[in-house]
């Protein structure tokens, strides 16, 4: 049978194919986890005792496996006989034998065994705290990582009920999805925690937190419609050394808000018990929807100032991780195929909670121009995708928590509220639930639903919308006559990269006008519009005057980008600033992005209308977000030869800023932490220096540990760490350990203009590993990665030529998530345009895609990724280029 063919070597892979194939023949009644942490402060002790007892029933087979990615395997016992692990084990696959059959006759399966603290965020996670000293453990599994803490069936549709029982050190908060029924203290300083059993959950929800946390709690209760009181006792948990910043009550009273809306809206009571919000170091996500255990990235605990767009992201990342508590944790797509049905769900009713819930009202302007920029970002790549994905195995999983499953989902389904009313998507969630709870669906379940409550047939919808991949452009046609129209229509472009064939998606939108009255550019009309096709006539605008803006989808309704007819887009680069709605101005700031990446607008253009207009934004979001596509626009997107004039041209600006900016304002320290970035290009070194002397150069800008890392860098980036600034670098890091300083330190001492120092990072970041030969963590390694990037082509050149061959080996040797660091980090993205009819840099990718066609699928999309990218960055140099010599030609 193929399922059970053994293959050598790690066999971590687990494919589709397999994973039907024992959903077809498993039912798991429970599991109980028992994990022994006693000893996790010993740094040089490497794993920890994970005993796994597994009950299922079995049928139509007498052979299965299990999944354990282990250190060792102590004993296996079916059924009370004991199985030799020499002879059942075969990588991280345990092979069984002779199951009894049917739902009367479960079987039994104990295996005790060591798992490996994870350097990596992958399975148990363990932290030594540069601050303190201590020690701190978490989980993180998804999409197929509790593999590596305890043995199971690795697939999100095999659900069981799991009880955890964890023995730490007695001093320690431990939790997990459940409360703990009982604790029983020992006489070694350690105490065993007995958790009660969940309700059905997959693996990949299960966690772990074990640490000297610091915990604040509360409670939260409503009276559910059959009179009965529902109480959820509450938790936020960090570190002890940054509990000092940790404003649990606000993150408290945001869950609270969170579960108040989320009843409304679905009429499901939430089912998990209690609610732990858990912030946790060198986290690889933003968070972690782990039912009564969400684990968030500590960088939500904010040890700097925080803006409010900083603030509106945490609540942002809240509500989302609580909508997988109905989307995802309650009813969990049966794979990953239909991942969407739980990341696009979270993400779209996420922000929508947001907005509607909390203070954060300009959460639909952040998500219009920071989240649907990642997604056409990521529908525009090689690799692009349906949202409703072709998921073979667990390595493309990995991969693909995108922008298309995430933001191109929450885009589509915001459209889809649209399409068929607010009303008929709550409704149709409310009947999921209910039909689903505790069980598996695929994309025909949630459709069937909302046929029902919509009235409509929701096939060809999905076919256009779900099925198909690549992004739609809405643009305008139109024909005039002395300055009057006679004739316009809205038209829909674009082809579906997969199949060749037209985007033609229904779409719901409006068409907003916008005249400058008074040197204002003011929106005169809106008009509803539905889209079918390739296009269609907007009567409304024939007779009229002719606008001086034309924004097709005002009000960010759908999913499309935007090409501007030439006097719309003159219109913008001239007067962006003065359009008051902030909505419509994100909308347009983000077409302007995306025209930049797609060789459209010249980037000198762009920069031109960022130094002109950006200060008049006032989301924060979106302000600092433009200083970032500023940034890399002028380190991609233009020919060497511009970098220098257009990197001044903007410090001068965000100078002149800082200069008016109200004192202690978000927008303050939003360029102060822009001016430091860019000063890594040779600008502002007088500004640095001045800050980094303690100088109050602006009124109430206060050099937090964020900027003066960012500060540290960019001295470090110009050659500019003689041996007492280094000196005062280090004095730093020892004054004020902690997890920012760790990474701060290492990314400023890689940066270095100096032979051996990229010399000495590119080793250890390709190799992940220290001079000492000491593992590096997953953040280490990016750290690393990006202070060896900063330098030129003369110091990093030659070290590219051991990047390529090392490929295979690095993704052989590494985790997926430690590998992904280290391909994407090294990768020589930062590339002139030089004479070559072919770019050096692409003809090396094009030659090892050739060479290495049997490359596992995972790594071949990681460098079809980055070359796309590179691709684009060559392609605006060249429209920057020809853009200079025709205002050269112009202006003789």
């Amino acid at each position: 049978m193929d399922h059970l063919k053994r293959i050598s070597g790690p066999n971590e892979n687990l494919s589709r194919d397999e994973a039907a194939w024992r959903a077809q023949t498993l039912h798991v009644h429970s599991y109980e986890v028992t994990l022994d942490l006693s000893e996790a402060r010993d740094s040089s002790v490497t794993g920890y005792r994970s005993t796994t007892t597994l009950v299922f029933s079995a049928k139509g087979t007498t052979e299965t496996f299990v999944d354990f990615i282990h250190e060792s395997i102590g004993s296996i016992t079916l059924n009370g006989e004991a199985v030799d692990p020499t002879t059942a084990v075969t990588g991280s696959r345990i092979y069984l034998e002779n199951l009894l059959q049917g739902e009367a006759s479960p079987n039994t399966l104990v295996i005790d065994g060591m798992a490996q603290y994870s350097r990596s965020g992958e399975g148990l996670h363990r932290y030594i705290d540069p601050a303190d000293g201590l020690t701190y453990c978490y989980t993180q599994f998804e999409p197929a990582d509790a593999r590596r803490v305890y043995a199971n069936f690795e697939q999100p549709d095999l659900k069981a009920p799991f009880t955890f029982t964890v023995r730490a050190p007695r001093e320690w908060h431990v939790a997990s999805n459940q409360s703990a029924s009982r604790v029983e203290e020992h006489g070694d300083g350690t105490a065993t925690t007995y958790f009660a059993p969940t309700l059905p959950i997959s693996t990949y929800i299960t966690a772990v937190l074990a640490g000297p946390y610091y915990v604040a709690t509360d409670s939260y209760s409503r009276t559910l419609p059959d009179g009965s009181e529902l109480v959820i006792p509450l938790n936020a948990t960090c570190r002890t050394s940054i509990a000092e910043h940790f404003d649990a009550q606000n993150i408290l009273d945001l869950t609270k808000t969170g579960l108040d809306f989320f009843h409304e809206l679905f009429d499901y009571p939430y089912p998990w018990g209690k609610y732990d919000s858990a912030f946790v170091p060198e986290y690889n996500l933003g968070a972690m929807e782990n039912p009564g255990l969400v684990t968030f990235t500590e960088g939500y605990v904010f040890t700097s100032r925080a803006t409010e767009g900083q603030h509106e992201t945490r609540a942002n990342t809240i509500m989302h991780e609580m909508a997988h508590m109905w989307f995802g944790d309650l009813v969990t797509m049966s794979w990953w195929d239909d991942l969407w049905l739980k990341e696009s769900f979270a993400d779209y009713i996420g922000t929508l909670a947001n907005d509607e819930a909390t203070e954060f009202t300009t959460a639909w302007i952040t998500f219009a121009n920071r989240r649907k920029g990642w997604a056409y970002v990521a529908d525009q790549l090689p690799t692009t995708h349906p949202i409703v994905a072709d998921i073979t195995d667990l390595e493309a999983a990995k991969q693909n928590f995108d922008g298309i499953t995430y933001a191109k989902g929450a885009s589509v389904l915001k459209q889809l509220a649209a399409y068929v009313g607010a009303d008929a998507f709550r409704d149709a969630s409310r009947k999921y639930f209910r039909a689903h709870e505790f069980s598996n669906t695929s994309l025909n379940d949630f459709l069937a639903v909302l046929e029902d409550a919509s009235g409509r047939n929701m096939d060809s919808w999905a076919d256009a919308w779900l099925k198909t991949a690549g992004v739609p452009v809405l643009g305008i046609e139109l024909t005039e006559a002395g300055g009057m129209v006679t004739a316009a229509r809205l038209t829909q472009s674009g082809i579906d990269p997969l199949t060749g064939n037209p985007i033609t998606h229904p779409h719901v939108l409006n068409v907003g006008l916008f005249d400058l009255v008074d040197g204002e550019l003011i929106r005169t009309a809106g008009h509803a519009v539905e889209l079918t096709g390739t296009g269609v006539d907007l009567g409304f605008l024939a007779g009229a005057q002719r606008p001086d803006l034309i924004l097709p989808n005002d009000g960010d309704a759908t999913y499309a980008m935007v090409a501007f007819d030439d006097r719309s887009l003159e219109t913008l680069l001239g007067h962006l600033g003065t359009l008051a709605d902030p909505l419509a101005r994100a909308s347009c700031w983000a077409a302007l992005w995306n025209m930049v990446r797609h060789a459209k607008l010249a980037a000198t253009d762009f920069l031109a209308a960022v130094r002109a207009h950006a200060e008049s934004v006032t989301e924060v979001s979106v302000f600092a977000f433009l200083l970032e596509q500023a940034h890399t626009a002028i380190g991609q997107y233009l020919p060497p030869e511009l970098r220098a004039g257009e990197r001044q041209a903007l410090a001068d600006a965000i100078v002149g800023w800082l200069d008016r900016a109200a004192p202690g304002s978000d927008a303050q320290i939003a360029m102060a932490r822009a001016l430091a970035k860019l000063a890594r290009g040779n600008v502002a070194a007088d500004v640095v220096d001045s800050l980094l002397a303690g100088e109050q150069r602006w009124d109430s800008l206060v050099v937090d540990e964020d900027l003066r890392w960012a500060l540290w860098q960019a001295k470090a980036a110009t050659g500019r760490l003689d041996e007492a600034s280094l000196a005062a670098l280090e004095a730093d890091a020892a004054a004020h350990p902690s997890a920012v300083a760790t990474s701060g330190r290492l990314l400023a001492l890689a940066a270095r203009p100096d032979a051996a120092v990229k010399a000495e990072a590119f080793g250890a970041a390709i190799s992940g590993h220290g001079v000492d030969g000491a593992a590096l963590s997953n953040e280490a390694i990016s750290a690393t990665a990006a202070g060896f990037q900063l330098g030129s082509h003369e110091l990093l050149d030659a070290h590219y030529a051991a990047y390529w061959p090392s490929l295979e080996d690095i993704w052989g040797t590494l985790t997926i998530g430690l590998a992904t660091r280290v391909i994407r980090g090294l990768f020589p993205a930062s590339q002139d345009l030089g004479t070559a009819e072919v770019h050096p840099v692409v003809a090396e990718v094009d030659a090892w895609l050739e060479e290495h066609p049997d490359a596992p699928r995972a790594l071949r999309r990681i460098l079809l990724e980055e070359r796309d990218a590179l691709v684009r960055s060559l392609a605006a140099q060249r429209l920057c280029v020809g853009h200079a010599l025709h205002e050269l030609g112009a202006a003789r």
